[in-house]
């Protein structure tokens, strides 16, 4: 599939902003006008530069972000939370008439946003699997974004996964779930792997067994067409050894401990928006 997006500048390329660029440079899309990033380092932007973007730093040039969204339609910010509002006061008077301003920033409400920039908004909240195009970001349109603006945001998304437009109201809420989720993952591999030390295999034997157990279980998820409870059950046979782990898991009362875990992310990404 062929995407074609208009001409888009990305201000802070890094762990995000790098993973959007990513997409944007895969082979099947094309953008009109071009791509220009900014980021502090003049060594970055001469690594970034090699990739055929426009690539300008902050550090030699001050100007480089008003220079960047110069005639950009879509302007991604991609710099961290405490500094998108001086960004925005920065940028605004430079913006094009029809730019879509679009914040991967948690915690940055499009109020906020909206009262820094003239024009059209969006958030969203992407997560890290963007990096290798397995993402899923949240989008919320603004008050003054239009159905239009929503598309051309959702399909520059779309380069780097999947894609659930929501209401911001249920940002925050995504964030800790998928915004969150892959650190959970994360977690849950380290802990495994400590126990299959445990157990007295070494360290590059337990990541073999414990980082190819996850991604062919997810990718065996990915391929087949039942449930995980039903995957999971094809695993479990009944009084078998699965069962008895499964039957300990259970007594842990994981749906608890998430539920506990995805409120504490939520209430920082509150105090975030509050400017706590």
């Amino acid at each position: 599939m062929t995407v074609t997006l208009p001409s888009i500048a990305i201000l802070g390329t890094g762990s995000m902003g790098g993973a959007i660029l990513s997409g944007l440079l895969n082979p099947g899309v094309g953008v009109t006008g071009g791509i220009r990033v900014t980021n502090r380092s003049a060594e970055k932007a001469e690594r970034l530069a090699a990739d055929g973007v426009t690539s300008l730093a902050t550090s030699v040039d001050p100007d480089a972000n008003r220079i960047a969204v110069a005639g950009a339609r879509i302007v991604l910010i991609g710099v961290k939370p405490g500094m998108v509002p001086d960004l925005l006061r920065e940028i605004a008077d430079s913006l094009e008439p029809d730019a879509i301003v679009v914040s991967v920033a948690a915690g940055v409400t499009i109020e906020t946003m909206e009262a820094l920039v003239p024009g059209a908004v969006l958030r969203s909240m992407p997560n890290t699997p963007s990096v290798v195009g397995l993402g899923v970001t949240g989008l919320a349109a603004g008050t003054r974004s239009s159905d239009d603006d929503l598309a051309i945001v959702r399909q520059l998304f779309e380069t780097v996964g999947d894609v659930l437009v929501i209401p911001e109201s249920k940002i925050d809420a995504l964030s800790t779930i998928s915004g969150s989720g892959p650190a959970y993952v994360y977690f849950l591999i380290e802990q495994l792997t400590r126990t299959a030390i445990g157990l007295g295999f070494t360290a590059e034997q337990a990541s073999t067994m414990v980082d190819g157990t996850f991604i062919g279980a997810t990718q065996l998820l990915a391929a087949s067409d039942s449930t995980p409870a039903e995957l999971r059950a094809k695993v479990t046979s009944p009084k078998g050894t699965t069962e008895r782990a499964i039957t300990e898991l259970e007594a842990a009362d994981l749906t608890a401990v998430f539920d506990r875990a995805t409120a504490a992310a939520l209430a920082r990404a509150e105090e975030l928006a509050s400017g706590c």
